[in-house]
């Protein structure tokens, strides 16, 4: 197991010391989905909810999150994002909005937790646009799909094809 490098050698958080580390370019995706009512998909499909265009909140939701990620996660670096994309893939068979979000940095460190926060971020406003319709929506399966730059290389998640660029 590797070691936790966020904790000091009495066990305490700290943040990581990146300064001597090589700026690279960085790049991490992540995906997340709600599921929902078949009528919920529908409406947003058709333009239909009462609060607006849902993938467009959602998407600014998203990029806004990805910004202002290390005011939200402890020991997060406060980065320069060089580029935040969020997007939607509706699946009417599973009755659910897939998302995906890919954040990039040229950078001493990820940006895995910018692409985590951006779709947390989109699926919350997705809820929120569409919960006055579908109270039991459900966020789930967020994950890191990929991320590439810095020593440790690339991480591809096993099973996650490629989206087709939108």
């Amino acid at each position: 197991m590797s070691k936790l490098t966020h904790l000091d050698e009495f066990g305490q958080a700290r943040m990581v010391e990146v300064g001597g580390k090589e700026f690279t370019r960085r790049e991490a995706v992540a995906r997340g989905e709600v599921t929902m009512r078949a009528e919920t998909l529908d409406m947003i499909l058709a333009g239909k909810v009462p609060k607006g265009e849902v993938f467009g909140v959602a998407r600014v939701a998203g990029i806004m999150a990805a910004k202002k990620t290390p005011d939200l996660i402890p020991l997060c670096h406060p980065l320069a994002l060089t580029g935040v994309d969020v997007h939607f893939r509706p699946d009417r068979e599973r009755s659910r909005v897939e998302i995906e979000a890919k954040a990039r940095t040229t950078g001493q460190t990820g940006v895995e937790m910018e692409a985590l926060t951006a779709v947390s971020a989109a699926a919350l406003a997705i809820y929120d646009m569409c919960k006055a319709a579908d109270r039991e929506m459900v966020i789930g399966a967020v994950r890191l799909v990929r991320k590439s730059g810095g020593k440790s290389g690339v991480f591809q998640r096993e099973g996650e094809e490629d989206w087709p660029e939108l």
